[in-house]
Parts: C-alpha cells; sequence; structure tokens
C-alpha cells in the first residue's frame, strides 16, 4: 500500500503541471510527433521534451522513434476519467466547501 501511494503521488504530480495537462489532452486523440506538441504547447524543444520526460517517468505516455522522428501517445486512456473528474462541479463543490470553512 505504501508503494500504491508514491505511485498514485508521482501520477499526480506529473497531472500538477498545467503544461503536461495541455500535452496530455494532445495526445487524447491519439499519437503526435513532438514536431507537433512544440507548437501546440508553445513552448521551446527542450522543455517540451523535459515534460515530456516526466509524464513517460510516471507511465502516462510512451514513445516510439520513427527515423529522426520520436511519436508519443498515452499508455492508458483511464487517465482521462481522472482528468475529467476535475469538473466545473467538483471545482464548485470544493469552493463551496472553502467558503463553509471560512463564514
Amino acid at each position: 500500500m505504501k508503494n500504491l501511494n508514491k505511485f498514485r503521488a508521482k501520477v499526480f504530480n506529473a497531472l500538477a503541471d498545467p503544461v503536461r495537462l495541455k500535452i496530455l489532452e494532445y495526445l487524447r486523440d491519439g499519437e503526435k510527433c513532438v514536431c507537433q506538441i512544440v507548437p501546440y504547447v508553445g513552448l521551446a524543444q527542450p522543455l517540451v521534451s523535459r515534460h515530456l520526460a516526466i509524464l513517460k517517468r510516471c507511465g502516462l505516455v510512451r514513445d516510439r522513434k520513427e527515423g529522426n522522428k520520436r511519436f508519443y501517445s498515452v499508455t492508458n486512456p483511464a487517465i482521462f476519467r481522472v482528468i475529467d473528474a476535475v469538473d466545473v462541479n467538483f471545482l464548485d463543490a470544493l469552493v463551496r466547501h472553502v467558503v463553509e470553512q471560512i463564514v
């Protein structure tokens, strides 16, 4: 159980960055080349590669090389259920709870 919690923390840490969430959203509809991800995210290639490495280390994405290009895809689409669970209703409930604690 202790290792499971460490792994969960690692996954949530990877999801805690807006750039990595944007990359995952871009990969939602399928595999993309780094050359496509870079302009979509709007950051320099080395920075995008660093974010992809973090996602890869925790098992959220995989890569494959084709010639001199590297393609990334999501390892398990179930991660989108986790991401999608944090929706407007969830956020509203959190805000209400915080306001209730203050008042």
